[in-house]
Parts: C-alpha cells; structure tokens; sequence
C-alpha cells in the first residue's frame, strides 16, 4: 500500500482533518494536501513522526516488505 494510501487511512482510523495531522506532525497543512495527491513524499523527519505518533514503519509507509 502506498504511503498515499496509508497517510489517508491513519486519517480517517483517528477522524483527522488535513490540518490536524499536519499540527501533529509539525508541517502546513498544504505539505499534507501534497502528500495525500501524490505530488510530494513526506520527508525523513515526518516519516519519523508517523512512525513514533502513529506506530507506522517507515517501509510499510512505502510499501517496503
């Protein structure tokens, strides 16, 4: 599952809004709107965060066996 895929499903699992995941990961709301079209990866400190806030891996957030 791509880290689009699983950004949107972390999202509706905890009922967050686009600026609510941005406010806990410490990015604009607009950074997250990138993300979730596909037009940017998040970076290595947001993918960090996922993993310590959300309990993601890092590979599984792209799609990384």
């Amino acid at each position: 599952m791509p880290y689009v895929e699983i950004i949107k499903q972390i999202m509706v699992e905890r009922g967050l809004s686009q600026q609510k995941l941005a406010d806990i990961l410490g990015v604009n709301q607009t950074t997250v709107s990138q993300w979730l079209l596909g037009r940017k990866k998040p970076g290595y400190d947001s993918i960090l965060l996922i993993y310590q806030k959300f309990d993601i891996l890092p590979n599984a957030l792209f799609g990384i066996d």
